[in-house]
């Protein structure tokens, strides 16, 4: 499956921002997704997590109640809603595709998407 990200951009602290990736190739609904970022000089985390029919979702604490990670399986795209930005919620943005998710974190992630900057301002 091919994943494409996109919404990232340069905005201030407490702005909203939406991020989509679109995925094309297979059969969306066969895959959980999740959303993972990575910092300038830090590794790769994950941000949260949803289940093939939008069911379920998992998240890290820095983020709860704050992002929201949705999925419209109709139009094969994965949504995070992200509200009441923080500086340290900068970093490149990168979707990921799993097929055989149990749940939480999931993984391993088969499938990358290219990644998408979210630069937040104080």
């Amino acid at each position: 499956v091919q994943l494409q990200a996109s919404g990232g951009g340069v905005v201030q602290a407490g702005d909203s921002l939406r991020l989509s990736c679109a995925a094309s190739g297979r059969t969306f609904s066969d895959y959980a997704m999740g959303w993972f970022r990575q910092a300038p000089g830090k590794e790769r985390e994950f941000v949260a997590a949803i289940n093939w029919s939008g069911a379920s979702t998992y998240y890290i604490d820095s983020v709860k109640g704050r992002f929201t990670i949705s999925r419209d399986n109709a139009k094969n795209t994965v949504y995070l809603q992200m509200n009441s930005l923080k500086p340290e919620d900068t970093a490149v943005y990168y979707c990921a595709a799993d097929e055989g998710y149990t749940g939480a974190i999931g993984g391993p992630y088969e499938y990358w998407g290219q990644g998408t900057q979210v630069t937040v301002s104080s």
